[in-house]
This record gives C-alpha cells, sequence and structure tokens, in this order.
C-alpha cells in the first residue's frame, strides 16, 4: 500500500484524510455501471464510506469542536448563501454558465418512489449530514489544503495556508457540486477561512454539517429535489 501510494505522489500520512473522499468518489462513479438505482446504492455508498473512515481516518478526526455556537452560524450563513440565488431569481440556476457540457446539467437522482421511502430518506440524510462533512473536510481543509504547501504537510499545524493553496482548494472545491459551482466556491471560501480562523477540524465539520443539516430540511419541507443531485 505505501509503495502505490508514493507511486501517485503521496505518502501513508495522507492516506487517512484520502481515503474516504476516494471511495466516495469511486463509489459513485461505479453506481452507473452496477445494478439497482439511488434506492439501492446510495445506502451502500454510505455504510461502505462510513467503514473506511472507521478503519483509517479514525485516528485524525476529532469532534470537538471548540466554537459551536459559532461554526453552527457559519454553517447557517453558509446554507443561506447556497439557497439565496434561487430563491430570489427561480430562473438563474437555468442559465448557461451553469448548465452546461462542463459542469453538467439539474437531474434529480432519486425517483418519485424514493422521495417517500422512509429507509432511503434516512440514508441520504445521514449521508449528506453526518458522512460528507467529515470526508470532504478531511480532504479539502484538513489535507488539500496543507499538501499543496508541502509534502510533510502533517508538520504544519491545520489551517496552514498561502493565498494559492486557498484558492486551489476553493475553485476544485467548487467544481466537485458541478451546477452549483458558484455557491460551492462561496462554501470553499468561507469553509476555508473558518479552518484558517479557528484552525480546528471538528468547528469546519460541524459547520459543515449544519450548512447539508438546514439544506436537507430544506429539501425534504419543500420538495427541492434539484438541490440533491
Amino acid at each position: 500500500m505505501n509503495k502505490l501510494l508514493r507511486a501517485v505522489g503521496f505518502g501513508s500520512a495522507s492516506w487517512p484524510y484520502v481515503a474516504p473522499f476516494a471511495a466516495f468518489l469511486l463509489l459513485l462513479g461505479l453506481a452507473g455501471l452496477l445494478p439497482g438505482g439511488a434506492g439501492i446504492h446510495y445506502p451502500l455508498r454510505t455504510i461502505a464510506v462510513t467503514a473506511v473512515v472507521l478503519v483509517w481516518s479514525r485516528g485524525v478526526i476529532t469532534l470537538r469542536a471548540s466554537r459551536w455556537a459559532s461554526s453552527t452560524l457559519v454553517g447557517v450563513a453558509v446554507f443561506l448563501i447556497w439557497v439565496g440565488p434561487d430563491a430570489v431569481w427561480p430562473s438563474y440556476r437555468s442559465h448557461w454558465l451553469f448548465q452546461n457540457p462542463l459542469t453538467g446539467s439539474l437531474a434529480v437522482s432519486a425517483d418519485e418512489a424514493l422521495r417517500t421511502s422512509l429507509p432511503f430518506l434516512v440514508f441520504r440524510v445521514a449521508g449528506s449530514a453526518l458522512l460528507v462533512p467529515v470526508i470532504e473536510e478531511l480532504f479539502w481543509r484538513a489535507w488539500l489544503m496543507r499538501y499543496l504547501i508541502s509534502r510533510r504537510f502533517e508538520t504544519l499545524p491545520p489551517g496552514s495556508w498561502t493565498w494559492g493553496t486557498f484558492w486551489i482548494t476553493a475553485l476544485l472545491f467548487a467544481s466537485e457540486h458541478g451546477p452549483f459551482w458558484d455557491v460551492g466556491l462561496a462554501a470553499g471560501v468561507i469553509y476555508n477561512w473558518w479552518m484558517i480562523r479557528t484552525r480546528s477540524l471538528a468547528d469546519c465539520i460541524l459547520a459543515h454539517a449544519v450548512t447539508n443539516a438546514c439544506l436537507a430540511c430544506y429539501v425534504l419541507a419543500g420538495g427541492k429535489w434539484l438541490y440533491w443531485l
């Protein structure tokens, strides 16, 4: 395993930060090649990636946030930024800047039957609000923003940054969100800033979890399923 990691350009210290995100992307890419729909793929993906986190990443994760109130407010602020443009201007997201061959198009992954399936919704909400914040903050803020400074990133304190690493991380985070790249960029900038401000992975995970939990409530209460691509 260490030889494989060195071959792709990073050492074993990176693995706990990278493995869950890599597993998530791999399973997401395989979903279209495997039988069954989102009702099967999403729960299995959630369980599998959770197992990867527990096996490889638990030693680098801390959930002891030091700024509960302010991290919660940051999370709510990002949620409002995320839904704000579409709420103010309903046709905003239909512009070619957001839906094109490069960013993709808006398409709901859950069919009508799944939207009333309690088991699926439990996994979907748990995956979004509990699992995704952990794997994304491990990868983007705890690893990449430091790794771009030095391959011995573990010698740098959390929140270490340069202007280059700040914007590369924010832009790549934005690209991950397809037609929502604009608000993804805003979220990436805010989460990066919060990591720099708090130097706390736990506080960034909390802020991200609050954002995703608010978005889950918004989707379920208002039927805004396009936010769950």
